[in-house]
């Protein structure tokens, strides 16, 4: 969120006047920051301004200025006139300043530059003095969408504020507009918005995008008119025509009288059904492969064989469809084997039948596989290649789009560190809002028309248990990788980054086939899924996330942490190895303020799950809502307080609370924030903490003695030690470690802070490295030490370490935190729902929870908390 530099100096009083999300985003800064007394108008019906309310919904108030953020309105111009400092205004899609701004004629020129202007409202609201511009690079493949969500909103958010403190300064210009290209009206006027076949491609590709969606660049294509929502300028010289497309290609073109080609990606027709264009052919006689007379008489048998298991059919038909006409599953796997029975060199599948349901449509197919004109593309990895940890490690670097690794839209890259030495280790695709688009759109296709959301689940089951055992096979590789990209010990990215995620996969897999019916539990189908995951356990939580996705029948666009993308490439190579079928995984590198915010903002996306930073999480929660209320879940901060009593097994203590703090590196969403030590053995429990970190190996993570590897990446080292700077000028004692260790790359010391105070930074906020923070509490004062441990808006994590099970269980069951673990800790298993409440997130990962959503009202016992206690030292006991 944008915030002035300062307040006001002269505090105005302002009138909100807007119906928009961009108005309400202005209303609540100048409402935080600067205003005396507003208003604002209701909201908009159905998301858009209402024409009954008109100027009538306005009254003139007492204001010195009126704010008019995305006015649509009719404003009467005595309500515009009337304050002292009369009205200013923001409204790109009509704004009127110089030719070279006006946005969509911007884009159809093919500028290089765009922007906007807030105008000094008149009867034209915007044809009046401009006050304040601002411009941006425009990208080869802008479109009024891309260029508002990357441009047009927050810096207009912005220049809205910085305007009225002008204004409230005595320092805002008023600049007289040129007449000469002040309105480009033929924009908004469907008859003049067809497209000139005989224009360059390049041209072609501008007027498109610069008509946007309404009305939409049109043309004729053998008489029907089509739109097209998004094209992408191919390069070189192609013979003149018209509009082409290879049958079956997946990128089909425009092809214009000039240089150049379009490639094209959605076909909407006047009726509005839209297809994907690569299916502009795949219908009709255009598309009809001619058969020879072998084929027909081949066709005519297996017409016989429809025949024979559609019986109750009357004859059948080229229209006749298989399962309209009272076919099961059963029919499929008949029909599949009758037809190899006759044909043996053809290979059909189940799947097959489901995608060409109609007799005609299953001969064309099954003709083009006799004719081996169906073979899979061969799968092309463009593998970067590290000999190290006594392996040849290949490692792919590309974005994942449709079950294939390809470069960037753009073309760009940036750099993947290795945090042991700070080197680089490759250079990895950085996608753009295009390469989410492309990703979504082949997610949605693979479900809507792709074999994966029909299978039968034990199919659907069995490929997933095929990507463990792939996992598996390759576990000390993607083990290797993980160390390389993230810094993780090598032996604990075996065991748990890697380990858990075989572990995640299989278990999602054998939930496949488990059919229940249960009132209280409906299987959580969303379609199209995104997933956004950190870089503390990239592939863990890559496997948290997409298993369950994947085993209801849902495809994915999953962006890794922008610093450790390397293992969910290397997964995305496993998925398709394992047969999982195209687009139904798309694996997107990138920044999250990118990629991850188009991922929010996505209509088609209908379900996000998030795991990371508070903050973040409350921005794509707000995003989700405001784009189309998609589903989420988030898991999101912590500070997990641990709670040690004088009749603890104090050898488990010292050793499983030092494993809470600085179990991998502490960047652990669940590491114990804060340790609470009863009095009498408090000092006894640092002397022993202290003494064990002495013994601790930081090193190189590839080495098998190592305890202890480098953080994630230099900016949380900074951010760590900082953190531990805060906490010395505040006043609690720094007992150990709090520098950085004098080596290459971004290791840090193990610390441990003492006389931490309930009111201190370090006892308030997460550091999600390496940092013990200890704080005393009163001999025998359980109510007490509860009530601090639960004084914080996270609730992720907790436990619990005594001999007494009475004590134990009334302070596990008053820990407000979604996990409370006694006599032990960082134990999950895949069977146990994980989650959070209050600002650590809501939802569940892992265990049949995560599968299933509950109906709250027919759930009359919900899971509040997963407790894991250790009554031996042997059993683990999980208590729902």
């Amino acid at each position: 969120m944008f915030v002035p530099t300062a307040y006001f100096q002269n505090k105005l009083k302002l009138a909100i006047i807007g119906q928009s999300l961009f108005g309400q985003e202005v209303y609540s800064n100048l409402r935080n920051r600067a205003i005396r007394w507003w208003v604002c108008h209701g909201p908009d019906k159905d998301g858009k301004g209402s024409p009954s309310r008109g100027g009538g919904g306005v009254q003139i108030v007492n204001a010195e200025l009126n704010v008019m953020p995305f006015c649509s309105q009719f404003i009467p111009m005595n309500v515009i006139d009337h304050p002292a400092h009369g009205s200013i205004i923001y409204h790109p899609p009509c704004c009127r300043c110089t030719a070279d701004l006006v946005l969509s004629r911007t884009l159809i020129h093919g500028d290089k530059r765009a922007g906007f202007s807030v105008f000094w409202a008149d009867d034209g609201l915007d044809t009046g003095p401009i006050l304040l511009q601002r411009e941006c690079p425009v990208e080869p493949n802008d479109t009024v969408d891309t260029l508002y969500n990357r441009f047009l909103f927050p810096e207009g958010i912005k220049a809205m504020v910085e305007s009225v403190q002008l204004i409230a300064d005595g320092k805002a210009p008023r600049i007289p507009q040129p007449e000469e290209g002040a309105t480009y009206e033929g924009i908004q006027n469907k008859s003049n918005a067809k497209v000139d076949m005989s224009l360059s491609a390049e041209s072609i590709h501008n007027w498109i995008r610069g008509h946007d969606k309404v009305p939409g660049a049109w043309a004729l294509l053998d008489g029907q008119v089509t739109e097209r929502e998004r094209l992408l300028l191919l390069s070189g010289s192609v013979p003149a025509g018209k509009f082409s497309c290879r049958r079956g290609a997946s990128q089909p073109k425009i092809l214009s009288r000039r240089t150049g080609a379009l490639l094209v990606k959605n076909l909407q027709f006047e009726d509005g059904k839209m297809i994907p264009a690569s299916k502009y052919f795949s219908s009709g006689e255009s598309s009809s492969v001619e058969l020879t007379d072998d084929e027909r008489k081949t066709a005519e048998e297996i017409r016989s064989i429809w025949k024979g298991i559609l019986s109750n059919v009357p004859a059948v038909e080229d229209t006749t469809d298989f399962f309209k006409s009272g076919a099961a599953s059963m029919d499929v796997v008949r029909l599949v084997e009758e037809v190899k029975q006759k044909c043996p060199s053809v290979q059909l599948q189940s799947e097959d039948v489901y995608m060409a349901t109609t007799f005609q449509d299953f001969i064309q197919m099954f003709v083009r596989k006799l004719r081996g004109e169906d073979q899979e593309e061969e799968f092309i990895v463009d593998y970067v290649t590290s000999e190290v940890n006594n392996m040849s490690v290949k490692m792919p670097h590309q974005c994942f789009i449709n079950g294939k690794f390809e470069d960037a839209e753009n073309g760009k890259t940036y750099n993947t560190i290795n945090p042991t030495d700070g080197s680089v280790i490759c250079k990895v695709a950085y996608c753009s809002v295009g390469d989410v688009d492309r990703a979504v759109a082949a997610a949605k296709e693979a479900y809507e028309d792709g074999p994966w959301g029909r299978m039968n689940p034990r199919d659907r089951g069995s490929l997933l248990y095929k990507v463990a055992d792939l996992m598996e096979e390759h576990q000390e590789e993607l083990a290797t990788i993980e160390a390389l990209d993230s810094g993780a010990v090598y032996t604990l990215a075996l065991k748990t980054h890697v380990g858990m995620s075989i572990q995640t996969f299989r278990y999602f897999a054998g939930w496949c086939d488990k059919i229940q019916v249960r009132a209280t539990f409906t299987p959580t189908l969303h379609h199209v899924c995104a997933i956004v995951i950190p870089w503390n356990y990239p592939l863990m939580m890559l496997a948290w996330k997409s298993a369950a996705c994947l085993a209801a029948g849902n495809t994915l666009v999953l962006k890794p942490a922008q610093v450790t993308p390397l293992t969910a490439l290397k997964f995305a190579e496993l998925s398709v190895k394992a047969g999982i079928p195209k687009g139904v995984i798309n694996i997107l590198p990138g920044s999250g303020g990118m990629v991850g915010q188009r991922l929010s903002d996505h209509p088609d996306i209908r379900k996000l799950g998030f795991t990371g930073s508070t903050p973040i999480g409350k921005q794509i929660m707000k995003s989700c809502a405001l784009s189309n209320l998609k589903k989420v879940s988030l898991e999101l901060g912590g500070k997990s307080p641990l709670i040690i009593f004088h009749d603890c097994d104090m050898d488990k203590a010292v050793r499983m609370g030092m494993s809470s703090v600085f179990f991998n590196k502490g960047e652990n969403c669940i590491a114990a924030g804060r340790l609470f030590v009863e009095e009498s053995i408090h000092d006894e429990y640092i002397s022993r903490v202290v003494e064990e970190i002495k013994k601790m190996k930081i090193g190189d993570p590839l080495d098998r003695s190592t305890d202890h590897g480098p953080q994630n990446h230099k900016a949380h080292l900074d951010k760590l030690l900082e953190y531990c700077e805060v906490g010395l000028k505040e006043g609690a004692t720094l007992v150990c470690g709090g520098r950085q260790v004098d080596r290459p790359g971004f290791f840090m010391e193990p610390t441990v802070f003492t006389d931490v105070e309930d009111h201190m930074f370090i006892a308030k906020e997460e550091s999600f490295g390496p940092v013990m923070v200890v704080s005393k509490f009163k001999e025998g004062d359980v109510d007490g030490v509860l009530h601090r441990a639960n004084d914080t808006e996270y609730g992720l994590a907790s436990g619990v370490f005594t001999r007494d099970i009475n004590k134990a269980m009334y302070v596990s069951e008053r820990l407000e935190a979604g996990t409370v673990f006694v006599n032990t800790y960082n134990k999950t298993d895949v069977a146990s729902p994980f989650g959070g409440f209050k600002q650590s997130g809501f939802g569940k990962d892992l265990g049949q929870y995560q599968l299933f959503y509950r109906e709250p009202a027919l759930f009359l016992l919900p899971v509040l908390t997963t407790f894991y206690f250790i009554k031996s030292f042997e059993e683990i006991f999980y208590v729902l």
